[in-house]
């Protein structure tokens, strides 16, 4: 098959920046949800998203094993309908037991996009790493969006407003994509394409383990800064910036920037082993935490830009070790079963989120945060050379 077109290219990459905004929207705006259902403080409210989360990570693997069996291009088309629809029906729920219900199918219908979109997009990528780098970058800056957008529709409409725009938005894409995104004349698991690298079946393994570890570890720590960053902002700055559309505009200008690490590193992933490059990324995580702990204003902020570069530089490495390592017959199902140990496990840090706060403050969690990275380091260590792999023939 030849290299993925411009068109699918673009389209893969806004439903990747899609897949983050949503996600993102109910931890933005979660003090005006707070208030609106009666809560006197968001931290209560917090562990009503755990749904999604749990589903986000769940959800990875049947979806993965239809793009496999069934095919990507249409589970792409469930994910932009079912997104656009979950949202919706968030934007119109009355109760918060009815919003929690609304954000766990948001989460399933988020659960397709990494194991059946990002395969697609890299099924005879030349330059895999630079294709996830940017893919990445694609995914982050709708982080960066889902902080800026909701900030404003939340000061301008409401909190309904911050759900039902992006709704609508991604059932338009899904239009798009359904009339530009051709049809494909199998599904990838008839299909004959070898792992760019061939490793023996206990080396293969090997790598599997470490990389989920690592990924589960790096999802702990995603989860926990893009769904706390929001709070974390407005109470470090508090005094110095106070309106909360200024707040989702810094946030959002931390999001952007950071997210030019993955297309360095990804560039970085197609001209050095990945141990060596993940290694140093990890590595550099711990101290910039601990730093972050400890800071206040406009300090904070520097570090928290920091922190951001190295906590999304360091997600192309799972991605690109399945590209590298194995067969694109069933990348989509290895993917998915990855991420539903992983983003299952990481899920606990959204529903942990609001209490740990609450008992113990931002302090506290930056340092366990920092700890995080420590051990992922460990797990890293157990990464087998490079050296020791052979080119698929």
């Amino acid at each position: 098959m030849a290299e993925t077109s411009r068109t699918v290219t673009l389209l893969l990459n806004l439903a990747h920046a899609l897949d983050h905004l949503f996600l993102l929207i109910f931890a933005t705006a979660v003090a005006a949800i707070a208030a609106d259902f009666g809560f006197a403080r968001w931290e209560d409210l917090m562990p009503y998203s755990v749904g999604a989360f749990v589903m986000f990570g769940l959800g990875s693997l049947p979806a993965g094993k239809l793009g496999d069996s069934w095919g990507r291009r249409p589970m792409m088309l469930v994910f932009f309908f079912g997104l656009g629809a979950a949202s919706l029906l968030a934007s119109v729920t009355q109760t918060v037991w009815q919003l929690a219900a609304a954000l766990t199918l948001l989460g399933t219908f988020t659960a397709i996009y990494h194991p059946v979109g990002i395969p697609m997009l890299v099924q005879g990528a030349k330059r895999p790493g630079a294709t996830i780098g940017i893919n990445g970058l694609a995914g982050n800056l709708g982080l960066a969006a889902a902080a800026l957008i909701t900030g404003v529709l939340v000061q301008l409409i409401g909190w309904r407003a911050a759900f039902a725009v992006p709704g609508a938005v991604c059932i338009a894409l899904g239009f798009v994509f359904a009339r530009l995104v051709p049809a494909e004349t199998e599904p990838p698991a008839r299909r004959s394409r070898p792992a760019a690298v061939a490793l023996s079946p206990a080396a293969l393994a090997r790598v599997l383990m470490v990389m989920t570890v690592a990924s589960a570890s790096a999802s702990l720590l995603f989860n926990l800064s893009t769904n706390g960053n929001g709070q974390l902002l407005a109470e470090r700055l508090q005094g110095v910036v106070n309106d909360p559309a200024k707040l989702g505009l810094l946030l959002a200008g931390v999001y952007s920037l950071a997210s030019l690490a993955q297309v360095v590193v990804g560039r970085l992933l197609d001209r050095f082993p990945l141990k060596q490059v993940q290694l140093t990324i990890v590595l550099a995580q711990a101290p910039l935490l601990a730093l972050a702990s400890q800071a206040q204003g406009w300090w904070l902020y520097v570090t928290l830009l920091g922190v951001m570069v190295l906590i999304f530089g360091s997600i192309p490495f799972t991605d690109a070790v399945i590209v590298r390592y194995v067969d694109d017959r069933m990348r989509s199902r290895v993917a998915g079963l990855r991420l539903t140990l992983s983003l299952g496990f990481s899920s606990l840090a959204v529903w942990a989120l609001g209490p740990a706060v609450k008992a113990s403050g931002f302090g506290t969690l930056l340092l366990v945060m920092s700890g995080i990275s420590l051990f992922t380091v460990t797990a890293l260590l157990a990464l087998p050379s490079e050296r020791s792999a052979a080119p698929a023939s």
